[in-house]
């Protein structure tokens, strides 16, 4: 079966505030069934209620589980839901991985600080599989900037996982940082069971700390996607996002779903099987 096409509703968050009825009814006439959540916990109900009336299932979604406390772009600090909420509101909404979205760069840059990151989730694999959940970690390019004993630290991350815990590469940011998609995809082999799919110009300047606006439907920009694709064999979800888009988002959207659609279709001879 060819992986899921799902959505990371960051990417039309804006457009979902003033109605979430109407803006997942929109996703749903695209042609999404599953899409990724996030900020899930205080509002699995509401989320629920919008994605049953449409068809639409949540099958994985972002929640903070390694750190405590997040500082925020605007000068804050955000204190995560506990585990146990996290892990409630994502058997409310159905939800089958929980996905750390971001670890600050700080703790790429040693192995201590890697080690860290990998003992904790891996304690919060230990938690979620009491709920029967599973536990991911989500990339962006400061996981694969510093290398340790001369691999990306989100590489040696990998090797310290509990194999409970999976990945979701980000394919835009691994590309923004430098990495060769295809053979790492290959390297991490059956922990990638989700990626982002997003794409756009490649320049040397890009990174999280300036986030780009011009990324671009996918197929439509420099990232190897779909090679990066084949190469992930045990793929279950891949899940277009946009971190900034100058044009409407809907239609980046319906575009990057099309492009999806097309490459993940199944073959003549999986379908006969």
């Amino acid at each position: 079966m060819p992986p899921a096409i799902s959505l990371q509703l960051y990417t039309v968050n804006a457009e979902l505030e003033p109605d979430l009825d109407a803006g997942v009814a929109r996703l749903a006439a695209i042609g999404f069934d599953t899409v990724e959540a996030f900020a899930f916990v205080d509002r699995a109900a509401q989320l629920r209620s919008a994605f049953d009336a449409h068809g639409i299932s949540a099958r994985t979604g972002h929640a903070f589980l390694v750190e405590q406390t997040i500082p925020l772009p605007d000068g804050t600090v955000m204190t995560a839901p506990s585990h146990a909420d996290t892990f409630a509101a994502a058997r409310e909404l159905g939800i089958e991985i929980v996905i750390d979205p971001f670890v600050g760069p700080d703790s790429w840059t040693t192995r201590e600080g890697v080690e860290r990151v990998a003992e904790r989730l891996n304690a919060a694999a230990e938690e979620a599989a009491a709920h029967g959940l599973r536990v991911g970690y989500h990339n962006h390019d400061h996981e694969l900037r510093p290398h340790i004993d001369g691999k990306p630290a989100l590489q040696v991350l990998a090797e310290l996982l509990d194999p409970r815990v999976v990945l979701e590469l980000d394919l835009y940011w691994a590309s923004a940082a430098g990495i060769d998609l295809v053979p790492f995809v290959r390297e991490l082999g059956d922990r990638i069971v989700a990626v982002h799919v997003k794409d756009g110009p490649m320049r040397p300047d890009i990174s999280t700390a300036s986030v780009p606006t011009d990324q671009t439907p996918a197929g439509q920009g420099d990232v190897r996607l779909a090679e990066a694709l084949a190469a992930a064999t045990a793929l279950e979800y891949a899940v277009i996002e946009f971190d900034g888009y100058d044009g409407d988002v809907f239609d980046g959207v319906r575009q990057s779903y099309e492009w999806l659609a097309a490459r993940l279709a199944p073959t003549t001879s999986e379908v006969s099987a």
